[in-house]
């Protein structure tokens, strides 16, 4: 636990905020070399692999993220002084999310390490999770063989997650016509909108997901006009796309494109839900330890995996980008203990 806790601490004492983990990166390449493991590194991203990779064997990736957002306002310490307080909990940005299950993984790594496993495992501390980069987990994974298997480590409260939300942001334009507001002229592009508005505010998909539930869509920002007596001739408005695993978000582009008149665009495909089986000895193992699966709304690097995967860390969501984060220390030492039972011996 001392190790695991020195290591959170010296992580949340270095900014490392998205596109920016170079120290903390710098950081954690140091303490485990030191320890004498097998440390690679592509930009920001450190792996860790134990021996020499058998290929016979299933590999199994331990993922969880170095980088954080940055601090809210309303903090009433230093975000970047980890404090340690008597009622077990240590504050700290980026205590619960992610680095707590960095270091609850890393332990659990090095335990499961001391035996032979009927599977390869690598561990994976990766960069630009907060904003989806494409120089974090998708470059590293470039670098690995095949994964048949991933434990994602975000603050779940060690229940696992089997299935997750992908996202796709629209940007959306409604042209009309400008003209003088004091006469009967032009084509108000803010009363266009407001058509296709009302649609993604009240439109069902009917493919409905058990753990996931409905395809969520929300109108989050809106732009338009420049002074009060212009008609204005362009309202621009962005969409926010939560799919299920029952569409991809490509399926769902052109629906939505069939179904609105203003033009779309999506800036990018590639984060789509994930769902993994709840047959998949990972899971079955979870329930036998009483543990409940759920689906997760939020987002994750697990929509960057091409293979099955689990999201569960310790530590608490709600926590996650807001004044005051912390991790209570109970909640690392329960998780790595969580980890080595789920993983010990586990065949794929």
């Amino acid at each position: 636990m001392y190790t695991a806790l020195d290591l959170l601490k010296g992580m949340i004492s270095i900014p490392s905020f998205s596109r920016d983990e170079a120290r903390v990166a710098d950081f954690l390449e140091s303490e485990w070399r030191g320890k004498g493991h097998n440390v690679s590194r592509v930009g920001n991203n450190i792996i860790l692999t134990a021996g020499g990779l058998d290929l016979g064997k299933p590999t199994i990736l331990l993922n969880s993220h170095i980088d954080t957002v940055k601090p809210v306002s309303g903090w009433t310490r230093d975000p970047f002084t980890p404090e340690e307080t008597d009622d077990d909990r240590l504050y700290g940005l980026g205590s619960n999310d992610a680095g707590a299950s960095v270091v609850s993984l890393y332990s659990a790594f090095c335990r499961l390490v001391e035996r032979e496993q009927p599977y390869n495992l690598v561990f994976l501390a990766s960069c630009e999770e907060e904003v989806s980069g494409k120089n974090g987990v998708e470059a590293a994974l470039r670098q690995l063989p095949p994964v048949a298997f991933a434990v994602v480590g975000e603050p779940t409260g060690m229940r696992p997650a089997v299935a997750e939300k992908g996202l796709m942001v629209l940007d959306c334009v409604a042209r009309g016509k400008a003209g003088h507001a004091a006469r009967n002229e032009g084509v108000n592009a803010i009363y266009k909108a407001m058509k296709d508005i009302g649609w993604f505010a009240t439109y069902q998909f009917p493919k409905q997901s058990d753990f996931l539930g409905s395809v969520k869509m929300s109108v989050t920002v809106v732009n338009s006009g420049t002074q009060h007596n212009v008609v204005p001739d362009r309202c621009d408005f962005v969409v926010d796309v939560r799919s299920n695993e029952c569409y991809s978000n490509e399926e769902l582009y052109g629906l939505i494109k069939q179904n609105v008149e203003c033009e779309v665009t999506a800036r990018s495909f590639r984060l789509n839900s994930s769902r993994t089986d709840l047959g998949h000895p990972f899971v079955c193992r979870a329930v036998m330890m009483g543990l409940e699966p759920f689906g997760s709304p939020t987002l994750s690097d697990q929509a960057l995996m091409p293979f099955p995967s689990v999201k569960i860390g310790p530590g608490d969501s709600a926590r996650s980008h807001s004044a005051d984060e912390y991790i209570c220390l109970m909640e690392i030492r329960e998780a790595i203990e969580v980890y080595v039972r789920l993983l010990d011996g586990l065949k794929l």
